[in-house]
């Protein structure tokens, strides 16, 4: 594999942007670093001039960026997503610095497809879009001023993923033919989690009406899973057991 295939296994995403000028200094950002893939979810209508402007010798990059209506749709067919976040928590799953992330994330790419959203330039990702989110990377900053720049932090991003796919052993075409386990997409993901909530209240796993329970089981199923993906044989076999599952119990109802 090249590296020039390996890199296009890696969309940036800005959710919600709203200052066309970070939209084209985005562009810019991700082509100085090697990258192509830009996509924005719900950017402003019309983007403005000045994205070409910001955008200078990466128009290309600008004017193939895709756009989409939702998160979901953005994601539906990665295999793992990727937050950026300036906050740290106990509930924003597995956190890593930019330099480990990156190093999971140009391991990942080299035969799956990734993900890394950044979020809106005041509020930066929503919980419940840092929840599709298999790891967040965090970027460290004075504390007196943490708040990067939307393209700023694009740039550090791809300039990190950059830095570590040197230290990587580039597998050429024929050990990815023999080795290859590409994983499957959150589109397929979202279905089995689905069929998992559903067994485990036929278990009475979760208790009756106790939503919070079952949103915090799911959402941290979905942290475990996320952090490196799924690949068909362990979907399959996932799908194998909640079939068993399923027609064991329907047997003890007869």
């Amino acid at each position: 594999m090249t590296m020039l295939q390996w890199k296009k296994n890696i969309l940036f995403l800005l959710v919600e942007p709203r200052e066309s000028g970070n939209i084209g200094a985005s562009a810019r950002a991700i082509k100085n670093m090697g990258f192509s893939r830009l996509g924005l979810v719900s950017p402003p209508d019309p983007i403005k001039e000045d994205a070409r402007w910001f955008a200078c010798h990466a128009l290309d990059v600008l004017d193939n960026a895709l756009r989409f209506r939702s998160l979901s749709d953005a994601i539906a067919d990665v295999s793992v997503v990727v937050g950026t976040a300036r906050r740290i928590g106990r509930r924003r799953g597995l956190q890593l610095s930019v330099e480990d992330g990156a190093r999971r994330i140009a391991e990942i790419a080299q035969t799956s497809q990734v993900a890394i959203l950044f979020g809106r330039e005041d509020r930066g990702l929503y919980r419940e879009e840092i929840e599709h989110c298999g790891f967040t990377i965090h970027i460290t900053a004075h504390r007196a001023q943490p708040s990067l720049n939307l393209s700023q932090a694009v740039l550090l991003v791809a300039y990190e993923l950059s830095k570590a796919s040197r230290s990587l052993c580039i597998p050429t075409d024929d050990e990815i033919s023999v080795r290859k386990a590409e994983l499957v997409s959150q589109r397929e993901l979202a279905f089995l989690f689905e069929r998992i909530t559903a067994v485990l209240r036929l278990l009475e796993y979760l208790p009756k009406g106790d939503r919070d329970l079952e949103r915090k089981i799911m959402m941290n199923l979905k942290y475990f899973i996320g952090r490196a993906g799924m690949t068909r044989w362990e979907l399959n076999m996932l799908h194998g057991i909640c079939t068993r599952i399923e027609e064991k119990i329907s047997a003890n109802y007869l």
